[in-house]
């Protein structure tokens, strides 16, 4: 289990126990803390890691290797530096863009954002610093949210007169409500941490990125403790389910149940509660 009490300063005391897979170029790294944890790191500190074309490739390379082995049972997703989620689209590098390549951009933005939703493990996002625009939709794909006290969080694109346009208009109710979803993208509003957990949009607030840090591990840890194929049949069952009717969605859990039932986990976890111990778990 990563330790928990010392303090958190992943950019300096922890970064030589890191595998890291990252090219001469790059605006996005993947870094392997261990026990199943896996970071995804926006590491473009100098554009308030506005998501570039490289940074976009890189983060569909990464979700393809996670989802073609057992290893990663949880990933984080965060900024490589404190102080910043993501500022949404380079816009710099749009303005560059004819008509048809700023449409497909954004196309490949959407599938990007759905692919993250839908990688087999539970996904966390710290967020911090300005998380506007696409820099939201990306964080709302993530599982689950956790903010520092300076996040400032929104949807500012019909100010720019257009609308979200990488799942926003389609993700944001499912998670707050349809008339509370229209308010916030209607006004354009910034949301400030402590109203964006009341709406539901974060699952915790704490006071600064080491914290927060902190917070992510805890939750980390916790689900690498539990079976990781009961943990990703349960992401299944839920992010499906919340798709369709009830009645389908019951399908759904049913067929998911289906597959942790011939598991060695599964027995493994008998076993261990009737020896009064901790199981061990391997994902088989």
């Amino acid at each position: 289990m990563l330790n928990l009490r010392k303090r958190v300063d992943i950019t300096r005391r922890l970064a030589h126990t890191f595998r890291c897979f990252s090219t001469s170029e790059s605006d996005f790294t993947v870094k392997e803390l261990g026990d199943g944890v896996t970071e995804f790191l926006l590491d473009r500190p100098a554009k308030r890691n506005a998501l570039s074309k490289l940074l976009i490739a890189q983060f569909e390379d990464a979700i393809k290797e996670v989802n073609s082995t057992k290893d990663t049972r949880v990933i984080i997703l965060r900024s490589s530096a404190p102080g910043m989620f993501c500022a949404g689209a380079d816009l710099k590098e749009r303005k560059s863009m004819t008509p048809l390549e700023g449409e497909n951009f954004v196309k490949t933005l959407r599938r990007l954002f759905h692919e993250f939703s839908r990688i087999q493990c539970p996904t966390i996002s710290l967020v911090d610093g300005a998380t506007l625009g696409g820099g939201m939709e990306l964080a709302l794909s993530s599982d689950i949210r956790v903010s520092t006290e300076k996040a400032i969080l929104g949807f500012p694109e019909t100010s720019l007169a257009i609308i979200p346009g990488a799942g926003g208009t389609q993700t944001l109710p499912r998670i707050v409500g349809e008339a509370v979803a229209k308010e916030l993208i209607f006004t354009a509003e910034r949301i400030s941490p402590e109203r964006a957990l009341q709406l539901g949009l974060v699952n915790h607030v704490e006071k600064d990125f080491d914290s927060a840090y902190k917070k992510v591990l805890e939750i980390a840890n916790k689900i690498c403790s539990n079976g990781p194929i009961g943990v990703q049949m349960a992401k299944q069952a839920i992010s499906q389910g919340i798709e369709v009717s009830k009645e389908s969605g019951l399908k759904i859990e049913e067929m998911c149940y289906a597959q942790v039932l011939p598991t060695a986990d599964r027995l493994e976890g008998l076993k261990a509660f009737a020896e009064k111990r901790k199981p061990v778990y391997r994902g088989e």
